[in-house]
């Protein structure tokens, strides 16, 4: 490398001094151009000019800028208008994201205090309408004075609740084309046809249910011995009442009755029933044909179904546990939420509850929820153990196994679970 490049070499850019000459181009200053960039005016050498030595290439005629005009960083643009600053598009175009009139306001958003708000004011009229309908319920309900009425030799109370239920086979509110249609016959008074004793625990136990075969050989005070359900026959509920008390040992606390008419009605009210046939069913006495198999029951084919003799080797127990199976599934079926919550099932059902049943006088809406609770708990089912037969009210009764029997009723008076061998769930 000669001198002279190594001392262009070490000089800075842009100092001032002059730099050597390069070519025919003559002296010129650090950081000038390495050219000469031809002015708009400059006209091309003509051919009888000699071109320069070692000639640069020259720009393109095109790229020079035009007269009122400027250049934009890498390319040439066109127009005299000033140029504008970079702004985003989101910001440049009046139909973007913001519009027109600016940013949109905030959204605004529901507070805690009015989403609690809310839900106070629909807790708070369910509640109103609750209490409402408890208190309609519970002045529908039709009392019968003096059915539990304490009398001489009465059990003490004991633990839990114990109900008697008892299914009537009263024609009454059922006209001449409901009994032809339903085959309730004409029979005049007023008999027991099924009866059921409900304990209700105390504790966590399970309620237990247990029927009452109406012809059961008893003992009914002042009566003699005779067939459980002519106890209804000669002294109506308060009489059922005792008789079940003195052969049991157990204080009854709450009396509740249905009638034909009545049973029909809840069924419907509920939509049916369903219910698992064990055993395919054909009882004109009864109005009863039903395939074997799950299906869902209207209220004159459920009546035919707790009704009817036909089946097993012993129809009158396995008519026990068509009952307490019809039981279940019923309170089953009007505990559930759909119908509940439902106002189109809920009301027909509790108009025809109350219109279709009666209680003793002392029994109100909230025992009637504490008897739908304990249905609706799955309770264990069992028939009064029995062992033979006798004659009683000039025919044959059944007669009941003393000793399993007792077991079974003491257990429930002690509000314990009944041994599992004196069970038959059915």
């Amino acid at each position: 490398m000669s001198e002279e490049d190594r001392t262009r070499a070490m000089r800075s850019p842009g100092d001032g001094r002059p730099l050597p000459g390069r070519n025919a181009d003559g002296a010129r200053s650090g950081g000038a151009p390495a050219h000469r960039i031809p002015s708009a005016q400059q006209v091309p050498p003509t051919a009888q000019q000699a071109p320069p030595a070692n000639p640069l290439p020259a720009e393109p005629v095109s790229d020079a800028p035009r007269a009122g005009s400027s250049r934009v960083y890498g390319r040439q643009r066109s127009g005299g208008s000033p140029i504008k600053p970079f702004t985003p598009k989101s910001e440049s175009s009046p139909s973007g994201p913001s519009g027109p009139s600016g940013p949109k306001p905030p959204r605004r958003r529901i507070k805690g205090r009015t989403i609690l708000t809310i839900v106070a004011a629909v807790v708070a009229l369910l509640l109103v309408v609750g209490v409402g309908l408890f208190f309609w319920i519970d002045s529908r309900l039709t009392g019968i004075p003096g059915v539990l009425d304490d009398y001489a030799g009465r059990p003490a109370d004991t633990p839990g609740t114990n109900w008697l239920l008892v299914g009537s086979d009263s024609r009454k509110g059922l006209s001449a084309a409901d009994r032809k249609k339903l085959a309730t016959g004409r029979a005049a008074g007023q008999r027991t046809d099924s009866m059921m004793l409900l304990h209700i625990p105390a504790g966590s136990d399970k309620p237990t249910l247990v029927s009452l075969p109406r012809d059961s050989a008893v003992t009914i005070p002042g009566k003699g011995r005779n067939k459980l359900n002519a106890a209804y026959a000669f002294g109506g509920p308060k009489l059922l009442a005792q008789t079940v008390e003195t052969v049991t040992g157990i204080r009854v606390d709450h009396y509740m009755e249905i009638g034909f008419a009545g049973f029909v009605d809840i069924v419907d009210a509920v939509g049916g029933v369903e219910i698992n046939v064990r055993a395919a069913v054909d009882d004109p006495k009864a109005g009863l044909k039903l395939k074997k198999g799950l299906q869902t029951l209207t209220g004159g084919q459920a009546l035919g179904y707790v009704r009817t003799r036909k089946g097993g080797a012993l129809p009158d127990f396995e008519r026990t546990k068509r009952q307490r199976q019809f039981l279940g599934a019923v309170v089953k079926k009007a505990a559930s939420p759909g119908v509940l919550i439902n106002p189109f099932t809920s009301i027909p059902l509790a108009m025809s509850a109350t219109d279709a049943v009666a209680v003793d006088s002392s029994t109100g809406a909230f025992d009637m929820l504490s008897l739908g609770l304990a249905m609706g708990d799955s309770p264990v089912t069992t028939v009064v153990p029995f062992g033979g037969n006798e004659i009683a009210g000039g025919g044959s009764a059944v007669k009941w196994d003393k000793e399993r029997a007792l077991a079974l009723f003491n257990a429930l008076k002690e509000d314990k679970p009944v041994p599992k061998e004196i069970i038959d769930a059915g």
